[in-house]
């Protein structure tokens, strides 16, 4: 997976608050196809390849459920090496039954969309071939068109079900934002992220390294979103894997001096954007 390996900036892990830990397990592992690197009677950690966490699900019962108004995960996507593989997704799915809310042709990716059992939305998504993504003076455009469903079931079509790829990575990472302008200022001029799709639809895509985007960035749900209640269920935080370490202290410099906060838990780095959504830094 080209664009994330070691040697780019990049989203790691989602972490997510619900409210019943079995049944989401039983989702992300029968369902989605991850296999479980851990748990314990409050989290469950899961991995593609057995040794990173992709999704970390921890319970928690008494929690209220995410303000619908709120900044927050739009999306989380899981990134597959093949267009064959997504093909085994899309037939696993309809054979267990489960439903999509969505499928689209983005030009440089293909992708289907579906909700976890607690309303977390969910893409799963492979890239068509960098040499085909169509870059104009440095952008892509804003695509969304109609995904080619029976091409994507033609490929591979002896393939068996035996859960994601262990090649399966987190792609990227789309939230929901109170204002774009501040959103650049704090991925692109604090963490090093570029634009690769600039302020079309309301939306900004980031990237490391020339990728699609690592980070979608959106204020559909309006400039007034208030900034997602820690208390709440959903995502806690998501992850940014730096490079070196050295890349990492550089970021962590540049939000200081702009003025955002970075704090320690548990002797690893957090912070977060301006409309609230909450980051570890990690290396």
């Amino acid at each position: 997976m080209e664009f994330h390996d070691n040697r780019h900036t990049r989203g790691g892990h989602v972490h997510l608050a619900v409210k019943d830990l079995q049944n989401l397990k039983h989702f992300y592992k029968e369902v989605i196809g991850l296999d479980i690197l851990s748990e314990n009677e409050k989290a469950v950690y899961f991995t593609a390849d057995g040794r990173v966490p992709l999704v970390i699900l921890e319970e928690k019962r008494e929690a209220g459920p995410a303000d619908s108004r709120a900044a927050g995960l739009y999306h989380f996507a899981l990134l597959l090496p093949a267009r064959s593989d997504l093909a085994s997704v899309m037939r696993h799915l309809s054979e267990f039954g489960y439903p999509l809310r969505g499928a689209s042709d983005h030009q440089f990716s293909e992708a289907l969309y579906l909700d976890d059992p607690e309303g977390n939305q969910i893409e799963i998504y492979c890239d068509r071939p960098k040499e085909v993504w169509d870059w104009q003076d440095g952008e892509l455009p804003f695509v969304s068109d109609p995904l080619d469903a029976e091409g994507i079931l033609n490929e591979g079509q002896n393939q068996k079900w035996s859960g994601l790829p262990n090649q399966t990575v987190l792609g990227h990472i789309h939230l929901f934002v109170n204002d774009l302008n501040s959103a650049k200022d704090f991925y692109c001029d604090g963490l090093g992220f570029d634009i690769t799709i600039p302020f079309r639809n309301n939306a900004l895509f980031v990237s490391s390294g020339g990728y699609h985007h690592h980070i979608g960035l959106n204020t559909w749900k309006g400039h007034e979103a208030p900034a997602p209640d820690p208390g709440s269920l959903g995502m806690q935080w998501y992850s940014i894997i730096f490079a070196k370490s050295e890349e990492r202290e550089a970021a962590i410099s540049r939000l200081q001096l702009a003025g955002n906060e970075v704090w320690n838990e548990h002797g690893m780095p957090f912070t977060k954007d301006p409309s609230g959504n909450v980051i570890k830094l990690l290396v």
